[in-house]
């Protein structure tokens, strides 16, 4: 049973599946964009109090629904949070108490596009696509970044930032967390795909 698990995991991860890995590691960057920026602004009170409906922070204590009643005391120690695309129910956390406390909690997985249409893998510039304003605005959204954010990298108003950005929603190419009073806008796996279709390799 072993063996046969290696072999899926191995089959799954085939590097002659770029797209796949590529939309994996921009939803891992928008999760990682999202909770850096709570933690400037909240501290580590904010980011626990905002880890998904299955996570609840009643302070001093993170409470999860988990297959068996147990405790697990820090005892001083830190907390490594990390996001996983691939659990998609309760957070898993290692049953030994003497190793290091990691919680793997799940993702807000949000519907998107399967599949990159054949242009946008052509290796066109983005600014003969988009149009040079929309084009920084997609780029900006690469590290996560607010509207006002998105108008200083693109050299616009706030509100024709804010237009971009929904066009490049609707296409499915960037996404928005509310972030308290603003809006945190990352790239959408498929938004990861074409920046990286259209980044120059190095010689």
């Amino acid at each position: 049973m072993r063996k046969d698990l290696v072999r899926a995991m191995r089959a799954y991860y085939n590097p002659s599946s770029p797209r796949a890995a590529t939309g994996i590691h921009a939803r891992i960057e928008a999760e990682r964009s999202a909770r850096a920026r709570t933690v400037l602004d909240h501290g580590t009170e904010g980011i626990l109090q905002n880890l998904g409906p299955t996570l609840q922070w009643r302070r001093p204590v993170l409470h999860t629904v988990y297959p068996e009643d147990r405790d697990l005391h820090l005892g001083g120690r830190g907390l490594l949070l990390v996001p996983s695309y691939f659990c998609w129910g309760n957070p898993v956390t290692f049953g030994a108490t003497t190793l290091e406390p990691i919680l793997l909690y799940a993702l807000n997985h949000e519907p998107h596009p399967s599949t990159l249409p054949e242009e946008f893998g052509s290796g066109a510039p983005l600014a003969a696509l988009f149009g040079r304003t929309r084009a920084a605005v997609l780029r900006a959204a690469a590290v996560g970044a607010t509207t006002s954010e998105l108008a200083h990298a693109a050299a616009v108003s706030a509100p024709s930032a804010s237009q971009h950005a929904t066009a490049l929603r609707n296409a499915g190419l960037i996404t928005g967390h509310r972030h308290a009073t603003s809006v945190l806008h990352t790239l959408t796996p498929l938004g990861a795909a074409l920046l990286r279709a259209n980044t120059p390799t190095p010689q």
